[in-house]
């Protein structure tokens, strides 16, 4: 009989053991292992390692420079307080719990790492923000229950090495025919997926030629949280051995709109998994739980965007009628809102947080909404009034916006006393660090679009 896997009521992790990783490569002819975390940028980081270092991985951990976490995505290191400026190590150690097969590599497997930095949890490390905001909930007796919705686009490489959307035809969202994947790379990514016990719900293409969505069911956040990380890697390999792109930028190409992140969160009581955010007393069977935890991601919604919006690129797809709220506020059922509350009721009474690009790290991303929920949980807030129309355009409902660019994104976030609090201000000051070095490239940097322009006229 097989044994049963026991789950961490905490964590929804597998609670496997050194012993019992080990016991799994001996029986599964495992030759090599890929150790991998997620750096600030929200880019998948890692070493490929033989099989025989397996007691390092998990007892000692990999060394890699500390820079890694001070590194743009164009190779430039950003000048970072709290870490040395002489380029030491950080050591990776693999989360036993999070060990997967990939189905699409020969005899590999896949671990997870946690970040230490001179022996100690590293501070910077994107999981361990989103650990400690968990642990704050479990002390409340409560977990943190989230489900992701993740857009992407996919392309093919032409002969010439340029790309073209996956599929050239307007008018087929929520469809899932040959047609739309004629290559069958839906199929092929969800069988993967599935190989690996990742919680996937369904999967659609979305509303842009190319453009395809992939949902989650709801699990533990942590488990989500990975499963998401992992989710934007694996795709990505997929994409290359097909010789195809996948990308999760918020807006890829002037002519096609963008691809969102939306993070439906729920607490539930650790011992009996009750719903804390359902109260059948409540005309609309919502908690007060569920109101303060909205009023508290509303309060810091706009310093929120530079964890859901992470790159310059990412404030393009923010326009009206674009799915992507811009205006803050809350509706039930309502898709024009920051915030919006499903109908589902009971255990499926959740929140659902509209605001966040694909390109966002969901470490940063959930633990920044959990975050933001515990100080309307703790100190009491009430939100503001709900919005039953079109918030795009009911300009009575209008109230503030999400900030318009990262720069002004960035300046939110440093001046949130509470998020930078709970994320600790050297994750703060290394995110931030990073991110004005993304700005300030950007704006020294001539675009097509300023030599199309100009260069004729003047």
């Amino acid at each position: 009989m097989k044994k049963a896997t026991v789950v961490d009521i905490k964590t929804g992790c597998n609670n496997k053991k050194r012993e019992e990783v080990k016991s799994l490569i001996n029986a599964k002819g495992i030759e090599m292992i890929r150790l991998e975390f997620l750096d600030l940028n929200g880019v998948n980081r890692g070493k490929l390692l033989p099989v025989e270092m397996i007691d390092v991985v998990l007892d000692e951990g990999i060394a890699f420079a500390a820079a890694v976490m001070q590194l743009g995505f164009d190779n430039n290191v950003a000048e970072v307080k709290g870490l040395s400026e002489c380029y030491d190590d950080m050591k990776v150690v693999g989360d036993p719990a999070t060990f997967t097969v990939l189905p699409y590599l020969e005899n590999t497997i896949l671990l997870l790492g946690d970040l230490y930095y001179h022996g100690k949890p590293m501070l910077q490390s994107p999981r361990w923000f989103l650990k400690n905001m968990i642990k704050e909930y479990n002390d409340l007796g409560w977990n943190p229950i989230s489900a992701s919705e993740i857009e992407f686009f996919l392309f093919n490489r032409t002969e010439t090495g340029e790309h073209e959307p996956y599929t050239d035809k307007a008018g087929n969202c929520y469809t899932s025919n040959v047609r739309v994947d004629p290559k069958g790379f839906l199929n092929k990514l969800t069988s993967n997926l599935k190989q690996m016990d990742f919680n996937v719900l369904y999967m659609n293409h979305e509303f842009y030629p190319g453009q395809y969505e992939y949902n989650w069911s709801h699990t533990h956040s942590l488990r989500s949280a990975d499963e998401a990380m992992l989710f934007k890697g694996i795709c990505k390999d997929l994409a290359e051995q097909h010789d195809m792109i996948a990308t999760f930028m918020g807006k890829p190409q002037n002519d096609n709109g963008g691809s969102g992140c939306h993070f439906h969160i729920s607490l539930s009581e650790i011992m009996t998994e009750k719903s804390v955010f359902f109260d059948k007393d409540d005309p609309e069977k919502l908690s007060l739980v569920l109101r303060r935890f909205v009023a508290g991601v509303l309060k810091h919604a706009r310093s929120l965007t530079a964890f859901l919006a992470p790159t310059v690129n990412c404030f393009k797809r923010y326009r009206p009628d674009s799915f992507a709220p811009y205006h803050i506020g809350w509706g039930y059922d309502n898709r024009t809102t920051y915030v919006r509350i499903p109908e589902e009721r009971g255990k499926g009474t959740r929140v659902e947080v509209r605001a966040g690009s694909a390109a966002c790290n969901p470490y940063l991303a959930m633990a920044g909404i959990l975050a933001a929920g515990l100080d309307g949980i703790k100190n009491q807030l009430e939100p503001p009034a709900i919005v039953t129309t079109d918030l795009y355009h009911d300009d009575n409902q209008q109230n503030n916006t999400v900030p318009k660019s990262l720069y002004r994104a960035l300046i939110e976030l440093e001046q949130d006393d509470w998020l930078c609090q709970c994320a600790g201000q050297d994750l703060i000051n290394n995110f931030i660090a990073i991110k004005q070095m993304e700005v300030e490239t950007f704006t020294n940097t001539v675009t097509d679009w300023e030599w199309e322009n100009y260069s004729y006229h003047i």
